[in-house]
């Protein structure tokens, strides 16, 4: 029961920058090995995907960002797929207004507010937002859901609010507010934005993918810990297969339209 509210605390709750941060140091220090196995068994990780065994991972934060096989998350390979970027709970937002106004959990967000400026927002107007809300439970490295040229990388924001359900209706509109990593995708001349959102730690997102032109599939960053991977596209150019809730990394989600 300690243990669980521990858990709850560093990975769900606590979003104070000064502890958030003190936290983190812990999470990836050797002194939080012991924790492991409790952590595992609490959000059930399967350990039988991951590409080492339980014994060989020494912190918390090696647990959290752990690799997986090749073959446990298969990317859909039909024409125009249009893939998962990670595991998590999918929401799709469509028909953005032309001010490109979307509402979470009660709250109103922007796409000039995600993305930082009106003229980075404006070629979504209309279009659709898609959503994927990460659990500690969850396998936390992002990847590309379709193939692209990488025209844009930058980040906005500071704050370290958590974003899971408590967060997000109660807490300061923490998908624009909290660091993130934008991405601005090119597929087929249409833009894409790929935003990556951080949570309890500032700088909490990693990205390991350098390379110009991305394919499906393709590892692209992890959060050092649980949080929101937010995609914009433009109208017309996404089909939603319409499957909202539970997603996997590189399960086809819809269609681009070329």
């Amino acid at each position: 029961m300690i243990r669980t509210k521990f858990y709850r605390k560093v990975f769900e709750l606590n979003g104070h920058p000064i502890i958030a941060k003190g936290l983190r140091s812990f999470a990836q220090s050797k002194v939080s090995k012991p924790f492991i196995g409790s952590f595992a068994k609490l959000y059930k990780l399967n350990m039988e995907e991951a590409t080492r065994a339980l014994r060989e991972y020494g912190t918390l934060h090696d647990i959290f960002t752990r690799e997986l096989t090749p073959d446990a998350r298969p990317v859909a390979s039909s024409a125009d797929a249009f893939v998962s970027p990670c595991d998590g709970y999918l929401s799709v937002v469509d028909d953005l207004t032309p001010e490109s106004t979307f509402m979470v959990k009660g709250q109103n967000y922007t796409v000039e507010e995600l993305l930082g400026s009106s003229s980075k927002a404006e070629p979504y107007a209309g279009g659709q937002v898609l959503i994927f809300y990460l659990s500690p439970t969850d396998y936390h490295r992002v990847h590309v859901p379709i193939d692209a040229n990488v025209e844009e990388v930058y980040t906005l924001g500071k704050d370290a609010a958590p974003v899971n359900e408590l967060g997000l209706t109660h807490g300061l509109r923490p998908l624009t507010r909290n660091y993130r990593l934008v991405s601005r995708f090119d597929v087929a001349g249409a833009p894409l934005a790929h935003v990556m959102v951080g949570a309890l730690n500032v700088n909490s997102i990693v990205r390991t993918n350098m390379k110009d032109v991305v394919h499906r599939g393709d590892p692209y960053g992890y959060f050092s810990f649980g949080s929101t991977v937010v995609i914009c596209v433009p109208e017309g150019r996404f089909t939603f297969n319409g499957k909202t809730g539970p997603v996997k990394m590189g399960e086809e989600i819809g269609k681009w339209n070329s």
